[in-house]
């Protein structure tokens, strides 16, 4: 056992968006910060690496932001997308310091791009990374190195020891050697455990033994357990997740947003049976997108197909991998191990329930469905007819997992109701405490800044 000689007031466990808030948000409030990232220098970052945006609250133009989007509006999507499945009193401060964050992450670095318009309908709502995640990150490292945060990389935390209501010393594997740190104040931000798939399975069963993690593979949940075992707070259901549909063809591992498809909306989706199983055309797609990894996981083998024909073909972002191609459905089929008999018959009654489509606008709910047909397409229902066809498989595709350190509005954790005293808690680690189930598209980074912010002011605060 090696015991750290230069003590920090602070020790932040991650290394993404939520862990670099805390320890920037500390430096600046003048604590001494050390954060301890599992992860090698080159996949730092967690999960936010593969972030695009960041769901905002405004009262008028902000940023890349247009009109306003309000913190009713704000509030209704999440409860349309989580079923009421959360703590109104969390969400809403989430949501209202939002608007506040967005100009705090430009003085730290963040570089927005110029609104989105299209078909992910977010240009109210959502602002973009200029250069994706790993910008967003690496600024904020550049920050936090300015700021004379310390960053120990390869560093996998191994246990809290908790000493009734305080965390005493935190251990730590580091360049070969087991580690101890005595910090006053410290911060969990290590995500949730979705990259420990035996842990998957026996949340899910051995269906979650198909599933693929669209994120990093270090994030095992190790500090989540060993927190939970000793009786540190939870929150959340361990088969809750925001898991997506993704291109069938993604790695097990760090696929990252690149493999997720925006094409269910102008398509049908089909199991390897050839039959659909669920409404397409639900809602816009940064509102439904987050349901379509846990309809996938119903289906057997956990699999899923998309068919769409040529006309659709550029209503959507451009996927990674290309399409399957085939001139007839037939042959599209063979190509996707699909029963061809069944797949024509799917399509033909798909198309004869088909009505009126003059009405189509691919970018806002318009009423273009199906009739007669179950389950039926709300919207954006076309005929699939005009050769070539186009088809993708999807999976299960998990991001983070909900179940988590709950936390109060100040980000502490507690064992049942006394607070432990020196311990926080931000970002996909205590996100359960909102979600209890479903997404909203950009919300997690929303959790990951407040929350970060939060807990870095108050872990300052009882340090100093």
């Amino acid at each position: 056992m090696n015991q750290t000689a230069d003590t920090p007031d602070i020790v932040v466990i991650g290394g993404g968006n939520a862990a670099l808030c805390a320890a920037i948000t500390a430096a600046e409030a003048g604590a001494r910060v050390l954060i301890l990232e599992s992860a090698p220098k080159p996949y730092r970052g967690g999960n936010s690496r593969h972030t695009r945006n960041f769901r905002c609250m405004h009262h008028g133009p902000l940023g890349p932001l247009v009109d306003s989007y309000t913190e009713e509006e704000y509030l209704a999507d999440l409860m349309k997308v989580t079923g009421g499945k959360t703590d109104e009193h969390l969400a809403r401060l989430a949501i209202r310091t939002s608007e506040e964050c967005l100009p705090w992450m430009q003085e730290h670095g963040v570089r927005f791009q110029p609104s989105l318009s299209g078909t992910l309908s977010l240009a109210r709502t959502n602002a973009f990374f200029l250069g994706g995640g790993k910008s967003l990150v690496n600024a904020y490292y550049r920050t936090a190195a300015r700021l004379g945060v310390e960053v120990h990389y390869e560093a996998e935390v191994t246990h809290l020891e908790l000493d009734n209501d305080r965390i005493a010393f935190v251990e730590y594997a580091h360049q070969g050697e087991t580690r101890r740190v005595t910090p006053k104040s410290v911060v969990v931000a290590s995500g949730g455990f979705q990259a420990d798939t035996d842990w998957l399975a026996r949340a899910w069963g051995p269906a979650a033994k198909n599933f693929l993690i669209r994120g990093t593979p270090y994030n095992r949940g190790v500090v989540l357990a060993d927190l939970l075992d000793q009786g540190v707070e939870q929150v959340g259901d361990p088969t809750q997740c925001h898991a997506v549909a993704i291109d069938g063809r993604a790695p097990k591992f760090d696929g990252g947003i690149v493999t997720r498809l925006d094409c269910v909306p102008f398509s049908i989706v089909v199991n390897k049976d050839a039959q659909r199983f669920y409404d397409e055309g639900e809602d816009v797609w940064p509102k439904r997108y987050a349901i379509w990894g846990r309809l996938v996981a119903a289906q057997p083998d956990q699999v899923g197909y998309v068919i769409i024909d040529a006309k659709s073909l550029n209503l959507f972002m451009p996927s990674v991998f290309p399409p399957i191609k085939a001139d007839t459905l037939e042959e599209l089929a063979d190509k996707m191990e699909l029963p061809a008999d069944a797949l024509v018959q799917t399509v033909a009654e798909f198309n004869a329930a088909c009505g009126d489509t003059s009405g189509f606008h691919p970018t806002e709910l318009d009423g273009v469905s199906t009739n007669g047909l179950t389950p039926p397409k709300t919207n954006w229902a076309r005929p699939i007819t005009e050769p070539p066809f186009y088809g993708y498989s999807l999976r299960t595709g998990v991001t983070f997992t909900y179940l988590g350190l709950k936390v109060d509005e100040r980000a502490q954790c507690a064992i049942g109701n006394r607070p432990v005293r020196n311990l926080w808690a931000a970002g996909e680690t205590m996100a359960g405490s909102i979600l209890g189930q479903g997404y909203l598209a950009g919300f997690g980074m929303t959790i990951g800044t407040v929350f970060g912010r939060i807990a870095g002011k108050e872990a300052a605060a009882h340090a100093n």
